[in-house]
């Protein structure tokens, strides 16, 4: 770890300066997109409200005591550098998520509460505040994985407010420092996810649009892996990244070997649960300090998110909240991960022992390197933007193969088709819906009548094979029938994880078609 340069001296300011925030989050509240939403209007006002009277209440009782509020100007390339990283991942996803950058004021809106909120809570403890970029990570991070929707906006506020809470207050003694124990992003994601798993309530956010959407961007793989270097090299947590994408990769490796169907349905690693190997888990305050420590973090952090993928799916829950869950917990375990390393049984796997001879940025860079390798490997061996998972070929081969879960897979795939316009994929799900409702493998579709409606929207978007297999479900006469996609489905059924397919051309989609493993599509 670098060493971090002498702070600067603090100097006397004016104890007005939360106010400076709090006007401009007034300034904010009227914009349209906030003035124009009642709700959010009331989310903006209740907390205007709330921080000019603590404002008030702390001035008046400085005063009472004789208090002299001072400020601090100390900007720690930790956060910064952080921050930097999480700005250009918004950026890149929002170009091509419009809805990213249309939420740009709320995200403005958060940092400017989080400046005056840990200012208050800050000066509410002791007389000197440090002021620097470290509400900037925060929030960034916060909202690379959760947002609510502006009707329930008041709850991302209290989210912010609870991280900076956690992080003043929630403390312990680690090497002889006092410091916090939680990343103060991932403890508030872990909490609301919570509740929002609890009460049912995943509407109100747009997690699981963040998590599907996040892999629009071309290579966003190689973006990640790029944006996180500049941290590894000057914070050392190569090891903690490194140690979760190989593990999670084994695993979806070793798992597809064994039964012939992806884990994670459209890919080895989601690309939210390796923004998260990045981004999230690995914040160098709240890891351990052993580097043999890190590494078991990694692995830990990757097997986590295994298990919980596995949990949230089999009870029919989103799946989305499997890289937030656990990160409080592993904060809380990074004493007894650095006892156990240093601890004479695995004190000599400790790769820190190896590299013991180079210099901290040496060793980084030796770390760096290993990664890069190791990504150049798991891209090659399927990390990228062409997994085959994306496309509905592979998962009707493997329904068609009797795989475990194929089926109802498909089955979900056909749905968003039929939902997105095409006819084709309304009347195949209906089809599906009755083989499930007879196999029984699938707890949502236990009876057949319910294929009656994606056989009439089929009909409804003018495939003729669904009109007669809704009048033979109707009258229990006859057989279902089954055909070919026509021209104008091959933009929606032609879709993979990547999203929108703006090509029209016939042959041109055809031979999307065909590269994508339909092979009756193959010549046109």
């Amino acid at each position: 770890m670098i060493a971090a340069a002498p702070s600067q001296p603090a100097v006397r300011t004016s104890p007005w300066l939360p106010l400076v925030f709090i006007g401009g989050l007034a300034a904010l509240a009227v914009l349209p997109p906030i003035r124009n939403n009642a709700r959010a209007l009331a989310s903006f006002l209740g907390a205007i409200g709330l921080l000019a009277a603590w404002n008030a209440a702390l001035l008046a009782k400085a005063r009472k005591a004789g208090r002299l509020l001072r400020l601090e100007v100390f900007p720690k390339r930790q956060h910064y550098i952080q921050a930097c990283a999480q700005g250009a991942v918004l950026l890149y996803w929002g170009w091509y998520w419009k809805a990213a950058h249309a939420y740009a004021v709320y995200i403005v809106a958060q940092l400017v509460f989080a400046y005056a909120f840990d200012i208050l809570l800050g000066w509410s403890r002791r007389d000197e505040y440090t002021l620097g970029f470290a509400q900037f990570p925060v929030v960034f991070s916060t909202n690379l994985f959760l947002w609510f929707k502006p009707d329930w906006f008041y709850l991302q506020f209290l989210m912010i407010a609870v991280g900076l809470a956690a992080k003043e207050l929630i403390r312990w003694n680690k090497d002889g420092r006092r410091v916090h124990i939680f990343n103060p992003s991932s403890f508030p994601l872990a909490v609301f996810s919570l509740a929002l798993l609890l009460t049912g309530k995943q509407g109100i956010s747009w997690g699981q649009e963040i998590a599907t959407t996040q892999f629009l961007p071309p290579q966003m793989y190689l973006m990640l892996f790029l944006i996180g270097l500049p941290g590894q090299y000057f914070f050392g947590v190569t090891t903690m990244t490194m140690s979760a994408a190989l593990t999670t990769f084994a695993f979806s490796r070793i798992y597809f070997a064994v039964t012939g169907i992806y884990f994670f349905y459209d890919s080895y690693i989601p690309i939210a649960i390796f923004l998260g190997m990045h981004l999230l888990f690995n914040d160098p305050s709240t890891s351990p300090c052993t580097e043999l420590g890190r590494v078991i973090y990694g692995v830990m952090y990757g097997l986590s998110v295994v298990a919980l993928y596995e949990i949230f799916g089999s009870l029919g829950m989103p799946t989305f909240y499997d890289k937030l869950l656990q990160v409080p917990l592993l904060n809380l375990s990074i004493k007894a991960i650095d006892a156990a390393a240093r601890s004479k049984y695995l004190r000599w796997l400790d790769p820190g022992q190896i590299g013991r001879v180079l210099v901290p940025p040496r060793r980084n860079m030796a770390y760096m390197s290993l990664w890069t390798v190791a990504f150049a490997g798991m891209s090659y061996a399927g990390l990228n933007d062409h997994h085959p998972g994306q496309y509905l070929p592979f998962w009707k081969q493997a329904c068609s193969d009797g795989r475990a879960y194929a089926c109802p897979y498909l089955a979900d795939m056909e749905s968003l088709f039929c939902e997105q316009g095409s006819g084709w994929a309304c009347n195949e799900e209906g089809l599906m819906n009755v083989a499930l409702a007879r196999s029984g493998e699938d707890a949502r579709r236990t009876n057949a009548a319910q294929a009656v409606a994606p056989f009439m929207q089929g009909c409804e978007l003018g495939y003729r094979l669904a009109c007669g297999n809704e009048i033979v479900m109707r009258s229990r006469r006859g057989e279902l029938a089954s055909g070919p996609p026509g021209v104008s489905d091959l933009p929606i059924i032609l879709r993979g994880s990547k999203g929108e397919i703006t090509e029209r051309d016939p042959e041109k989609l055809y031979a999307v078609g065909c590269k994508e493993g339909w092979s009756e599509m193959c010549g046109g």
